[in-house]
């Protein structure tokens, strides 16, 4: 599949082939189903970004047609599937929470009204809050708590870069931002309205007590 992805990221005409359309949709069946990731972790704390598979999620919106999507009384009109059997996949999803087609959400993940988009890694036990957003291919570990009005920013291109990682045990207070492939590490706490860039100046305070 790989092979097939970087070609026609170097070809586009090939977007118009059965097998690289095949190939295409395989990989975000698996992302669906989080069997692959465009970020993983690896044993010594680092991360890995797999460009190819986030070439895939950009090669897919072209192969897509529009189409008319009915839930209830609500109408959209777009390229991408929602996602489904929630109860099967052990999901609370709470109206009017939206996730996309092909990205993952694990079993004891809560959604309250808020949106994951396509690419996107939402592991066990985290909760995505009230009008909270988690971006295209963001990455957010175990036990998070997005609070409400949070915005983790998605990452597609440049493809190279990794995309915005929380993880496991964070707390993201109300109305934060995290953009620009910014890594928030293990049990990290972030107050209300945050912003973090590439650019923020990180500082370090220790408070000793009195002796």
């Amino acid at each position: 599949m790989q092979t097939i992805i970087e070609s026609a990221w170097q070809n586009r005409e090939l977007l118009k082939e059965t097998a690289t359309q095949k190939a295409i949709n395989e990989v975000i069946e698996l992302l669906d189903k989080g069997k692959l990731r465009v970020a993983e972790p690896l044993a010594d704390g680092s991360w890995k970004v797999n460009d190819w598979i986030k070439k895939a999620v950009i090669l897919y919106f072209p192969i897509r047609k529009m189409e008319t999507i009915e839930i209830g009384p609500y109408e959209y009109h777009d390229k991408m599937a929602l996602k489904k059997d929630y109860a099967k996949l052990g999901v609370r999803v709470v109206p009017p929470a939206v996730a996309r087609y092909g990205s993952f959400l694990a079993p004891g993940v809560i959604m309250m009204p808020s949106y994951v988009n396509i690419g996107a890694y939402v592991d066990s036990g985290s909760m995505v809050d009230t009008w909270a957003t988690v971006g295209s291919c963001a990455q957010i570990g175990k036990n998070v708590h997005l609070s409400g009005g949070v915005g983790i920013c998605g990452v597609l291109e440049p493809v190279q870069a990794a995309p915005v990682i929380i993880e496991d045990d964070c707390f993201i207070g109300s109305r934060c931002i995290v953009v620009e492939s910014v890594r928030v590490g293990k049990q990290a706490v972030l107050g209300a309205n945050v912003v973090l860039t590439q650019s923020t100046k990180i500082i370090d305070v220790k408070v000793e007590g009195k002796k």
